[in-house]
């Protein structure tokens, strides 16, 4: 460094330290690497050294007064400007993160005279980052070590802006931007871990591993694919050139924890009004987790390490709802999650860069079953002593991935990826006995008959399984930094079911008493017995196989620094999807989808302390594999229906059988037959797409403020689900001269459910009955749907204060609104799991009146998070959510009149499925909103100097005031028929996680 120093006036030292925050060309980069770049005097020499690794790289300014370097892993820098040897200015500290650039400039650039030899120092004052056209939050491991939060991706997604809980029948996920929670993708080090059968959660790793994690809430460029949602990028950490060791143990003790909230029949002038329905205050959550790390160099500068473990366990006490069951009501469970990342970097030289990472997420359940009974008009309930069952489950395994860096040039850099995950699902049944038949009842009788403890049986063998990579090059053309690349993934699962004992179960249900002769509902034409109305149906259900998904695609992106100060991305994606059904044979496959990406930034003032963004793009997403499970794969789904003339008081089992209709019957004409491939979708489906446009801007107050304001809007322009209307394709056929037998059997054909893009027109193959394929052409007004409606519309408003040594915080605002027909691939009215299958647009009537609000929607929304160092040794933080509630609906049967005899008898569900209750219309979410969702939590860490700062002790408690409010409810108004009023109607389903502490010890070595 050099030791002369020159004269300057205070005034000069301070246009330098400007001219050391001014932009330059500014290019985001890859989403597991960053950029440094900025101004300086041309000729000069930037060198850039990784202070954790010693990795250096030198590029030259230009003369235009810029440099860059791309393709940089996270971590902090040392960032030296040389005249020939001898150094003139050092930065320190400059910190990377992921996908984002960092503006080192210096004075010279500036045009400020006589610096030579200047030595400029300190940590880089934070700035607005120009060099990003999209919309993100970094949340780093120091940031994330300081903040009162969930010790989860989940917990971390949700802290940004435009993401809401899914419905808590999805656990661990959440909406990003009103889109359903089956529409994001996660990645750890640059592969793709969402769940490849549902693409509902993603695979999971110690947390203390996470080194940064990246939230992107749209605009992504069109390096990203295959989410119409979000993204969530976690990068982990690495070892470097000091050894570091550290530990972790925490303590969530169920004595602390809130009670949990009773759910109780709503008022609905039923017998049942007040009672009880789950006694949720019977559960109880116990946890315990301890966690150790090392990381640091096996040969110094050139070969690291990071390895990580954490182990979790829990106890925790499960109650099922009313009635309860007699063989597993009350349900403890023991929890074990393994967890364990292992990391090594080789630094083959400073131009050719190694990665090698493994992860290890695994479950393990082991619950028991005992009997748990609630007495018939009272609160009291009866809980068995004896165990009658359990289950053991284990679910996970191990991810893989390697990457190398290779800066082949100046100008040229090549990245490679490759990743490999297997994933298991072990369901071990305790003490099945497969000779004994699974009776349940229906019935609302003084004691339900209850026979078995397992019901369906998953298949034992089941797994999860991907393969993938992905090849990156990136090409320095001065004002242009080009990029094209090609990445691939394949999936493949295997899931199903069959039901336990001989293949089937019974289940006792009633008409009630004088409703002999009449439709039992959605019976297929059995009618209701004479005398109390009693029957019983025998229920066969069997469906699975091996499935898998082939995805690939390319990119080509152009970031063109217009001007100093404008830059603009022009990118294209093409995306390629294939699905296959169990005889690897592909049912749906789509090519060649160009999905175009514009962004800009306009660092308007030239100093990077106002930006204004905007971008516009195409985002397609394929089916997961469990569409197979559900639509491609062969399905027995049958009822038939008797009366009886006794029960076997042992087994449970009818005694005297009398058929009450023509023989097994299924709603969705599924008998066990593996449909045609060529006939599960309409030809030339076009996968699910969405198009997006946003504008904002942030800017800088002073040397610590940022704050700023976006606007999005989101479309989803085409949707895959699947339609079960016989009438379509029947009335095509008989208006195009087919006999009725022939139209008979495509209207069978299409009411088996095909997969379809709604509210426009569609061709399906169908069997004629001979197996012979007939093309039956059907427009939008043939088919009858609505057009297609997702619309979403966001503010979202911040102000962020980073950390400077004593505090820092942020506060969001998020004025919302999603509003269509559909939510997507999922239907949150009901918890519906099957992606891209959901109810909502097997027939027209379905979605009468469904135009409305829909359930990821929240108009308002404020998060708030931060940390206080109050001294050295103790630190304080606190988080805050503050939402809306989600939209309400009342749906029921359709209306029974004259003009719909016709429907009600032979294709209405027979339930509550309609956006009808009285027989009159309405409309979704015209029922009101639940009530505001208001959530603080604190945290306080000690920190004693006389334990050397090494040891940290600390209490976050979570939902202080224990506010447990209803997040979602059912949908359902009524039951029986129009106007039959429903016990269960608005009836809570879940609740807010009540208050609960957790103890933190931590160490660093």
């Amino acid at each position: 460094m050099g030791s002369r120093s020159a004269p300057l006036r205070k005034a000069a030292l301070g246009v330098a330290m400007a001219a050391a925050l001014s932009s330059g060309a500014v290019f985001a980069q890859s989403n597991i690497t960053g950029i440094i770049f900025g101004q300086a005097e041309p000729g000069t020499t930037i060198v850039i050294r990784n202070t954790n690794t010693g990795q250096t790289r030198s590029v030259q300014v230009g003369e235009s007064g810029r440099y860059r370097a791309t393709s940089l892993p996270d971590g902090n820098y040392t960032v030296i400007q040389q005249r020939g040897s001898e150094q003139i200015a050092v930065r320190e500290d400059v910190v990377v993160t992921i996908a984002s650039g960092t503006d080192v400039s210096f004075g010279a650039a500036a045009g400020v005279r006589d610096l030579d030899r200047v030595e400029v120092r300190g940590t880089v004052i934070p700035v607005t980052d120009v060099s990003q056209t999209d919309s993100r939050t970094v949340f780093t491991a120091d940031r994330l070590e300081r903040m009162t939060v969930g010790r989860s991706i989940e917990a971390v997604a949700l802290l940004a802006p435009g993401v809401v809980q899914a419905d808590s029948r999805y656990p661990g996920a959440a909406s990003f931007g009103g889109s359903a929670a089956s529409e994001n993708a996660v990645y750890i080090n640059g592969y793709a871990v969402t769940n490849p059968l549902t693409n509902i959660g993603s695979t999971t790793l110690p947390f203390d591993a996470i080194n940064q994690a990246q939230i992107i809430t749209g605009g992504y460029g069109a390096e990203f694919g295959r989410a119409t949602g979000g993204v969530t990028n976690i990068v982990t950490k690495r070892g470097g050139n000091e050894w570091e060791f550290g530990g972790l143990v925490t303590y969530t003790p169920s004595g602390l924890r809130g009670t949990y909230k009773n759910i109780i029949y709503p008022d609905n002038g039923t017998p049942s009004d007040g009672l009880v329905y789950q006694k949720r205050d019977e559960i109880s959550v116990n946890e315990f987790s301890y966690g150790v790390s090392a990381s640091g160099p096996l040969i110094k500068d050139k070969l690291f390490l990071y390895a990580g473990g954490e182990i979790t366990k829990r106890e925790q006490v499960g109650v099922l709802s009313r009635p309860g069951n007699a063989q597993n009501g009350y349900q403890p469970s023991d929890f074990d999650f393994p967890r364990w990342m292992a990391k090594i970097d080789w630094q083959i030289s400073d131009d050719h860069l190694l990665e090698l990472t493994a992860v290890s997420d695994v479950e393990k359940e082991s619950v028991s079953y005992y009997g748990l009974t609630y007495d018939p008009g009272a609160d009291t309930y009866r809980r068995g002593t004896e165990k009658t069952g359990g289950y053991l489950y284990e679910d996970g395994g191990e991810l893989y991935i390697g990457k190398y860096t290779g800066y082949l040039t100046d100008s040229l850099t090549l990245t490679a990826l490759y990743g490999t995950q297997k994933q298991d699902h072990i369901a071990d049944p305790v003490g099945y006995d497969s000779s004994v038949v699974y009776v349940s009842d229906s019935r609302s009788v003084a004691n339900p008959i209850q026979r078995g403890s397992y019901a369906q049986l998953d298949f034992p063998d089941a797994y999860d399984e991907t393969k993938g990579g992905r090849l990156d090059l990136e090409w320095d053309l001065g004002a242009h930094l080009v990029r094209f690349g090609y990445d691939r993934q394949d999936s493949e699962s295997r899931a199903g079911q069959v039901t336990s004992g001989p293949g089937y179960r019974w289940i006792y249900d009633s008409c009630g008493p004088d409703a002999g002769g009449t439709p039992i509902p959605g019976g297929g034409g059995a009618v209701c017995p004479g005398g109390s109305g009693d029957y019983v149906s025998q229920y066969k259900y069997a469906n699975g196989g091996t499935f898998s998904v082939k995805q690939w695609g390319y990119y080509l992106e152009d970031r063109w620094q217009v001007t100093d100060n404008l830059l603009l991305s022009l990118g294209v994606r093409n995306e390629n999807f294939e699905n296959y059904n169990a005889d690897n044979v592909i049912y749906v496959e789509q090519k060649n989808q160009w999905a175009p990406r514009i962004g800009l930034s306009w660092d308007v003032l030239g100093d990077s302390s106002l930006k204004v963004f905007a971008n516009a793009g195409r985002y397609h997403l394929a089916m997961p594999n469990n569409v197979a499970l559900r639509g491609a794969a062969g399905s027995l789904y049958t009822n038939e229906y008797f009366a009886f003339a006794g029960i076997d008081p042992v087994t449970g089992v009818p005694i005297g059988t009398t058929p009450l209709g023509d023989g097994p019957y299924s709603t969705n004409r599924e008998y066990g037959q593996a449909p045609d491939p060529a006939s599960v979708a309409a030809k030339d489906l076009k996968s699910h797409y969405q198009d997006e446009i946003a504008l904002g801007f942030e800017s800088t107050v002073g040397d610590m403020f940022t704050y700023g304001a976006r606007y999005v809007y989101r479309r989803l322009q085409s949707a895959i689900d699947d339609m079960c209307d016989y009438r379509p394709a029947y009335n095509w056929g008989i208006a195009n001269g087919y006999s009725e037998e022939v139209a008979d059997n495509l209207g069978n054909e299409l009411a088996n459910c095909r997969l379809f893009n709604p509210g426009e027109a569609n061709t399906f193959q169908l069997d004629d009955g001979t197996g012979t394929l007939v093309e039956v052409a059907l427009s939008k007004e043939q088919l009858g749907f609505p057009e297609l409606k997702r619309n979403y519309q966001g503010l979202d408003l911040f102000i962020e204060r980073p950390f400077d040594g004593t505090w820092f915080g942020r506060i969001d605002y998020t004025l919302s609104k999603s509003y269509g027909n559909a939510e997507g691939q999922l239907k949150s009215d009901i918890g519906q799991e099957d992606v891209s299958q959901t109810q909502d647009w097997d027939h027209p009537e379905l979605m009468e009146n469904a135009n409305g609000y829909l359930p990821n929607d929240r108009r308002h929304y404020i998060k708030a998070f931060g940390a206080y160092q109050i001294t050295d040794e103790w630190r304080v933080s606190a988080s805050a959510r503050i939402n809306s509630g989600r939209p309400k609906n009342c749906m029921g049967y359709y209306p029974d009149t004259p003009e719909n005899e016709e429907f009600n008898a032979y294709y209405a569900y027979g339930g509550p499925y309609y956006f009808y209750c009285n027989n009159q219309a309405t409309p979704r979410g015209s029922a009101g909103r639940l009530p505001w969702t208001k959530v603080l939590d604190l945290g306080i860490a000690y920190r004693p100097e006389f334990a050397g700062s090494r040891v940290e002790f600390g209490v976050d408690v979570f939902n202080v005031f224990n506010s447990q409010t209803e997040q979602n409810r059912i949908e359902y108004g009524e039951n029986g028929g129009p106007g039959v009023p429903y016990n269960q109607a608005g009836r809570i389903v879940s609740y807010t996680t009540p208050r609960y502490a957790r103890f933190t010890i931590r160490w660093d070595l």
